[in-house]
């Protein structure tokens, strides 16, 4: 299959967007009918991007519009995760919020927060127990 440069060109702007929190122009182009599950070559998603970046209004935006806070790349990281990671309290929160599960992925966020000792974030997760 032959890859179209414009479209590839428009997905690594809207990846940008998702990286840079632009949460309004994000909004807009999935209420217009971009994927709100959009993924890119590594398999990150939009909400991957923006909470690996930070962005708690962004995540919550999407996943207001349908996406998923639990899709894990192509490594098996989920959003949740990379959060755990970056230590980004307000997208763990958002994450978590929409439903996110702190047990999924590789490694999950309860064994990333572990593994960093982030004792908050694990008791943040033990109010989802059953997810």
């Amino acid at each position: 299959m032959q890859s179209d440069p414009e479209l590839e060109e428009f997905a690594t702007r809207l990846f940008d967007l998702a990286r840079a929190g632009e949460t309004d122009r994000l909004r807009a182009y999935v209420e217009a009918g971009v994927p709100a599950n959009l993924r890119n070559d590594r398999g990150d998603t939009l909400v991957m991007l923006a909470a690996y970046h930070g962005h708690a209004e962004t995540v919550r935006a999407l996943t207001a519009l349908g996406a998923d806070p639990g899709l894990a790349n192509d490594r098996g990281q989920t959003p949740l995760s990379g959060a755990v990671f970056k230590k980004e309290p307000e997208v763990i929160r958002a994450l978590l919020d929409a439903g996110a599960d702190p047990d999924q992925g590789t490694p999950s966020a309860r064994e990333a927060a572990q593994m960093f000792g982030h004792e908050q974030y694990l008791k943040w997760f033990e109010r989802y127990p059953d997810l």
